[in-house]
């Protein structure tokens, strides 16, 4: 919605604010006044093309800011905010610097962007209507959204149905062709595996093997050292055999038992001192009889070794390509069996893909049958009800029709296009919008389906329609029709008009006058005030309209019976 725009050096217009109501505004003046400064400002704001021959003479430049209201969460924000604008609590400034001489600047929410960036954000935010080249609906993905949003909740339903159908299409061709296209690294991924599975099968290592050996290899790698160890340690427990009478730790330790277990009479706290020098002649004992069964089994195996270090060997190549040690080679070879039975199966997996794109194919088919009977019935039902609206507008035998065109191949939106065509008169043949309709009448045609489509789409209730020509060649009744139509429209959305006729502008929840005057008496460049009239000054105006003479008592009454026969109609 539009807040404000605030004008100064655009044409004949010096300066001037218009505070924009929120459901109909009309833009009145006589001609010459200054209305199509008003317009271009607007068009300046949504990014159209700018000119220095706008800029008022004897100034430097022309400025036109707006101020937006937009939803916070909606897409106009979005891309304000990724243009760099800064969006506070929904409120959106835009500006457009036009200089005599140089290129136009842009500027969104406080910051410079391209032109291109406002023409994006005001799309979304306002629609104008009067030249065909601005014609909202003017591009068949627009009408066919259009008429999908007239169909109501049940469309909705059908074609949400279609679109989960088609995405479910769409992976599936994408699935089949990637396992088609990914065959040959397939048979190259299953030649290395099987390859691979191959060496651990021939070396079958057993968990934990590589430890095992490498234990084995260090004590047959360094007999004689062991055994000097060992025997010397054997030897210092039991006594040397060729040395009978040399000490030895066990026959020491029993020697001091003894001797605290003679004395235990005279002082009992030896007894327990005799108890643990028992324990530990035990413990030597004990260790010394292992250490000469270690001895005995302590014999140097060059063959042995040999083959230990040749198994190593073969264990180190694997773990280099599998793993860290053994068994993480055996995990890799459990998760290789897994993987090549799952590629070792491709009939069946590529059948399986196969029949998936069948059924999702007949799925699309089936949907988008019942969505196309949907877009018929809906397309007759919009036809008609633009038709009534029509026919209240000085169009009565205007036809509107929705052309379904099968597509060659189904689409993300269905699986036909979508096209409106107008019979603008009786007879005429039905062409596409903006074809065949005079500029009055195609922002009659374009009032009318916006009042039909009034509260469907999405963000109706969030874009403002500036209409310009709309009463155009019309007068009397439709004129009226015209206004009331634009009242309608604006209970959903902002409406901003601009109109030379009375029976229009009565219907206004706010009405601005453009008026022009020469200020100074020796002053050449006219001058336009934008002024908002309320009251007696309305009826007035009205009365301006009416007849050129806003003091005729009788056009002055009119203009009150209009006023007040719009509240009523509305």
């Amino acid at each position: 919605m539009i807040e404000q725009v605030r004008i100064e050096n655009l044409g004949v217009i010096a300066a001037a604010e218009l505070d924009l109501d929120p459901a109909l505004t009309v833009i009145t003046g006589e001609t010459g006044a200054g209305k199509t400064m008003v317009l271009t400002s607007l068009e300046l704001l949504l990014g159209g093309k700018a000119d220095a021959a706008l800029v008022r003479r004897g100034t430097e430049r022309a400025v036109v800011e707006g101020t937006f209201t937009v939803p916070v969460d909606g897409a106009a924000a979005a891309r304000a905010e990724e243009a760099g604008a800064t969006v506070e609590d929904g409120e959106l400034l835009v500006a457009r610097t036009v200089p005599a001489a140089g290129r136009s600047r842009a500027h969104l929410g406080g910051r410079t962007v391209p032109h291109a960036v406002l023409t994006e954000i005001g799309e979304q935010l306002v629609t104008v209507h009067g030249q065909s080249q601005q014609l909202r609906l003017r591009a068949p993905s627009q009408q066919r959204a259009a008429l999908d949003a007239f169909g109501g909740p049940k469309h909705a339903a059908l074609l949400a149905t279609y679109r989960e159908a088609w995405a479910a299409l769409v992976a599936a061709r994408e699935e089949l062709a990637t396992w088609e296209r990914e065959a040959g690294a397939r048979e190259h991924e299953i030649a290395l595996l099987r390859a691979g599975l191959d060496r651990v099968d021939a070396l079958d290592p057993q968990p934990g093997e590589d430890h095992t050996l490498r234990e084995e290899a260090q004590r047959l790698g360094n007999v004689e050292e062991l055994r000097m160890a060992a025997g010397t340690a054997h030897q210092a427990l039991t006594g040397d055999v060729d040395a009978p009478d040399a000490l030895d730790a066990t026959s020491l330790v029993d020697a001091a038992r003894r001797a605290l277990e003679q004395a235990a009479d005279s002082d009992p706290a030896l007894t327990g001192w005799a108890t643990r020098l028992a324990e530990a002649a035990y413990l030597l004992s004990d260790v010394a009889g292992e250490l000469a069964a270690y001895l005995d089994g302590l014999d140097a195996d060059p063959a042995r070794l040999a083959v230990v270090h040749e198994r190593r060997a073969a264990l180190t190549e694997l773990t280099r390509l599998h793993g860290p040690d053994v068994d993480a080679a055996l995990a890799w070879a459990e998760q290789a069996r897994e993987r090549l039975a799952y590629l070792d199966g491709p009939t069946d997996t590529a059948t399986a893909l196969r029949e998936r794109l069948q059924q999702a194919t007949a799925q699309v088919t089936r949907t988008g049958a019942a969505l196309t009977a949907s877009r018929r019935r809906v397309g007759e039902l919009l036809g008609s009800a633009v038709d009534d609206e029509l026919a209240g507008l000085a169009m009565a035998g205007a036809h509107l029709t929705a052309r379904l065109t099968p597509l060659e191949e189904p689409g993300p939106h269905g699986v036909e296009g979508v096209e409106l065509l107008l019979a603008a008169h009786p007879g005429a043949p039905a062409r596409p919008l903006g074809h065949g309709a005079s500029g009055g009448e195609l922002s009659r045609v374009m009032l009318a389906i916006e009042v039909a489509l009034a509260g469907t789409e999405p963000d109706h209730g969030q874009r403002t329609f500036v209409f310009d020509e709309v009463d155009a060649g019309v007068g009397g009744k439709a004129a009226v029709e015209v206004g009331r139509r634009l009242a309608r429209l604006a209970r959903t959305a902002q409406v901003v008009v601009v109109t030379h006729l009375a029976q229009v502008a009565a219907f206004a929840d706010r009405h601005l006058v453009v008026s022009k005057h020469t200020p100074g008496d020796d002053a050449v460049v006219t001058a336009t005030d934008v002024t908002e009239v309320e009251g007696p000054d309305r009826v007035r105006e009205l009365a301006r309209m009416l007849s050129g003479q806003e003091e005729s008592d009788t056009a002055l009454q009119h203009a009150a019976e209009l006023l007040s026969r719009a509240d009523v109609r509305r």
